[in-house]
Parts: C-alpha cells; sequence; structure tokens
C-alpha cells in the first residue's frame, strides 16, 4: 500500500490549524484550499478580489516550492468565489500568473461564506 504524507510547513497558515497544507500519495499533491491570507496569519491581505487571488496563487507556489515544485506542476484548480460577478477580474489576475506556464484544468464557481470572510479560495492537485 502506498504511504500517505501530510505536511504543513508553516510558512502560509499557522502550524495549529486544523487540517494539512496537503497531502500526498505517489505521484500526486493535493492541495488545501488557499485563501489570500497573509503568510503566517490568520489575516486576508487587503485589497479585494484582485489583491486576494495574488496572495493565494502566491501562497500556492509557497506550498508547491516547499514539495521542491513550481506551478507547472499544477494539474488542476477548483476555484470558488464569494460573488460569481468578480470572475472577470479573478481572471485577469489568475491569466496573468500563468503567462509562461501551461495552464491547468480548472473550473469555477460562486459559494456562499467562504472562511475569513474571503473573496476566493483555490484548491489545486499537482503532479511531482
Amino acid at each position: 500500500m502506498t504511504e500517505i504524507e501530510r505536511f504543513n510547513s508553516g510558512r502560509v497558515l499557522p502550524r495549529a490549524v486544523p487540517f494539512s497544507e496537503g497531502t500526498a500519495i505517489g505521484g500526486l499533491l493535493f492541495l488545501s484550499g488557499q485563501l489570500g491570507n497573509v503568510p503566517g496569519t490568520m489575516t486576508l491581505v487587503e485589497g479585494g478580489i484582485e489583491a486576494e487571488t495574488r496572495q493565494a496563487l502566491n501562497n500556492i507556489r509557497t506550498v508547491l516550492e516547499g514539495q521542491g515544485l513550481g506551478l507547472d506542476k499544477l494539474l488542476r484548480c477548483t476555484v470558488m468565489l464569494a460573488d460569481i460577478a468578480e470572475w472577470p477580474a479573478f481572471n485577469a489576475v489568475y491569466a496573468a500568473f500563468f503567462s509562461d506556464l501551461p495552464m491547468p484544468a480548472r473550473s469555477a464557481f460562486g459559494c456562499n461564506g467562504l472562511a475569513l470572510g474571503a473573496r476566493v479560495e483555490i484548491e489545486c492537485t499537482a503532479a511531482r
């Protein structure tokens, strides 16, 4: 049986949160949803959807780098938006992040009530 690895560097969220930054099994990594929080804190960056999207993607990059990987290893991202009307603003920041990389598969949907009152949460699957 393949062993499951759980990881939490404490560089994105405090180590005391009741979940891991991600888990890995075989060649796949499953990242927990990332918000646009100031690294190491439970405080969102200021500036609305664009700033939160940028920080959430930087947080994803930090988690991947902790596993020796980059954004190019992302296979799929699931995006949750507090207001689907903010999709165009989210998408502009997201597209710029991947302008020189292959785009991962992605879905996005509006939802009600993200943690910390966030405007966006992004969870991802990556390959080693």
